[in-house]
């Protein structure tokens, strides 16, 4: 009797067992954003978890992905590198975590990439746009990127200015590798395709309480524009300083797209009307008519309560999240598994997909992991309402 009771003791703790392990083997699969979260006016952040939640719904509404559902996580790491890495560690050491998204701040993600390789984690890059962070000599690469390009950004801002006949312009830029990484590419622009003269350029520091004399000192240099490194705090402090100055003194503002990852227009107020700005994108929801840009609208509509493409926040964030979720989804269906390292190489071995942002004929390769080009940047314009509006298609 006690041999029968023991056995029946064993057989239900197997059973109990199996079953927690087949539990756990259909858990849902995890796709981290560890970004800035918590950093006062930022909506960056908030944007790619828009699009991934979106992507993920739409996953998750058509079964899944090897029968398990996807689930978006979230860390907020304030943009600061050390947060984030703890966040990185953490994040690896969930098996169920298949890959991390970043976000806005190139810098935090330019730090994490000795890391990102040595734990052999996925980065998914939905924003971020130093040219390093793809470009960063690990082989194999575990950074896949959905975004722009520094080098991409200012050659689209340069030609805007050639195309107003600005042939002299001066350069605002922050002391980080986002400021250094669009110094060099527009250097590089300069000698290579505009022979634009670069007449002088100006360094900051995040927290800076001025950015008026640094301005100044471009203008009295000769720039008869400015290209704009800034995120939404800078850039407001600045048109809030242009404002009040003489109209003749208020030069063009040609501005990389950091600003739009916050309460830029709301914060600026009515001083931005005193102001030409424009700002580089590679998507816009305005005007768009296809099926997946009115599905994807449809969708922000469950998860923000707004399917407006003019009130779409931050929309560059939501719409390459979103696709960046679907070639996720294909390569781990290719790979049939959530190994990261058999994820990482389908990534680079997927086939033909339509997006939201472009048709992907082949999103990554083993020599590629830039999944957009410099045809989707274009330049834009805040609207009275604060929609962001393209201007123009200045194409390579």
């Amino acid at each position: 009797m006690t041999r029968i009771k023991n056995f029946s003791s064993f057989l239900l703790l197997a059973v109990m067992v199996a079953a927690t392990a087949t539990a756990y083997a259909a858990g849902n699969i995890k796709i981290a954003i560890d970004a800035e979260f918590g950093i006062p006016n930022s909506t960056s952040a908030q944007a790619v978890r828009n699009g991934a939640q979106v992507a993920a719904n739409e996953i998750n509404a058509a079964g899944g992905v090897l029968g398990r559902k996807l689930e978006i996580i979230e860390r907020d790491n304030r943009a600061v590198p050390a947060r984030s890495l703890n966040n990185l560690r953490e994040l690896a050491a969930d098996p169920d975590v298949v890959a991390v998204m970043c976000a806005r701040y190139s810098p935090v993600v330019v730090e994490l990439l000795p890391e990102i390789h040595r734990l052999k984690m996925l980065m998914l890059d939905p924003w971020a746009a130093a040219d390093s962070i793809v470009d960063n000599a690990y082989s194999p690469n575990y950074v896949f990127r959905l975004s722009l390009r520094d080098s991409w950004a200012l050659q689209v801002m340069m030609r805007h200015a050639l195309k107003a006949g600005i042939r002299k312009v001066g350069i605002l830029l922050p002391n980080t590798e986002w400021g250094r990484s669009s110094f060099k590419a527009a250097e590089s622009m300069a000698a290579k395709e505009t022979h634009q003269d670069i007449v002088a350029s100006q360094w900051y520091n995040w927290g800076d309480p001025s950015m008026i004399e640094r301005y100044q000192a471009l203008r009295k240099a000769g720039a008869e524009a400015v290209l704009f490194i800034a995120n939404d705090r800078e850039a407001t402090l600045l048109v809030k300083e242009m404002a009040s100055l003489p109209k003749e003194q208020r030069l063009p503002l040609i501005a990389h797209w950091g600003l739009t990852g916050g309460q830029f227009f709301e914060q600026s107020g009515a001083a931005l009307k005193a102001v030409d700005l424009s700002v580089v994108q590679t998507y816009s929801f305005i005007n768009k008519t296809d099926p997946i840009a009115q599905r994807v609208l449809a969708g922000l509509k469950s998860v923000t309560g707004n399917d407006d493409p003019r009130k779409v926040v931050s929309p560059v964030g939501v719409a390459h999240a979103y696709d960046l979720v679907h070639l996720l989804a294909k390569a781990i269906k290719q790979a049939k598994s959530t190994d990261r390292q058999a994820v990482r190489n389908a990534l680079e071995n997927l086939g033909a997909h339509q997006g939201l942002v472009r048709q992907f004929d082949k999103p990554f390769t083993a020599k590629r992991h830039e999944a957009l080009t410099i045809n989707e940047v274009f330049m834009a314009k805040y609207a009275d309402d604060g929609a962001i509006e393209p201007i123009s298609q200045i194409r390579h």
